[in-house]
């Protein structure tokens, strides 16, 4: 098999040297639920050398309409292997690996990556994969969904914890809402690693209104 053929429509875009320069790449993927699939399965098909993704959650029946990686006969196992398998089984120049545990466990083998990924539903968890990656001189993006709506920030100056955040609970999401919000955050990503311009440290407030109208505001944020 030929990496060149594989990534052929990419490589016309940008290039065989970028292309390749992909293959260097790491990435974490916190969070292997809606957001989790689609930033997988996107990222993982595009060339990216190296990816680990985190969670100890296993799939439910409730999970499967809007996290596309999963399928019925998954229901019982761990998100993040099942996620693995499935972008292994589409890319054969990938090592991605699976890791069945919080992101507090995670964080404490004292990994490093090109770029961090949320794809989380908490609170102090967004706050942790902050902290760490402050520490670590690592940006990271954050995104959430709810209902017909969501939120994306490439966080490199400023940080998670200007937000003014309240634990609630959530309301119902549908499931394209998922995958645009993920594809969003997925090319922020994408267009990082390969070295094209991206627009940091803005919130992305995405949602329809009452008319069916798809609506981006844009907001900056303060640096720290």
């Amino acid at each position: 098999m030929m990496s060149n053929e594989y990534f052929k429509r990419q490589i016309e875009l940008w290039g065989i040297d970028v292309q390749e320069s992909l293959e260097s790449k790491s990435i974490a993927i916190i969070g292997a639920g809606g957001l989790g699939c689609t930033l997988a399965m996107a990222l993982g098909s595009s060339g990216i050398g190296n990816i680990d993704i985190v969670d100890f959650d296993i799939v439910s029946f409730h999970n499967i309409h809007r996290q596309i990686a999963f399928r019925l006969n998954d229901e019982g196992y761990n998100k993040a292997k099942v996620v693995a398998k499935v972008v292994a089984s589409k890319n054969p120049f990938i090592d991605i690996s699976a890791y069945d545990m919080s992101f507090g466990d995670f964080k404490k083998l004292g990994k490093s990556y090109d770029l961090i990924l949320d794809a989380t539903d908490n609170l102090s968890v967004r706050k942790e994969i902050d902290t760490y990656a402050k520490s670590n001189k690592t940006p990271w993006i954050y995104a959430s969904v709810e209902e017909f709506n969501g939120q994306v920030c490439f966080f490199d100056e400023t940080s998670f914890q200007v937000f003014n955040t309240s634990n609630h609970k959530p309301a119902g999401i549908v499931a394209p809402m998922v995958m645009h919000i993920g594809s969003f955050q997925a090319n922020l990503a994408l267009r990082y690693l390969a070295g094209l311009a991206v627009d940091k440290d803005i919130l992305y407030y995405i949602y329809f209104n009452n008319n069916g109208e798809l609506i981006t505001q844009k907001f900056g944020m303060p640096k720290i």
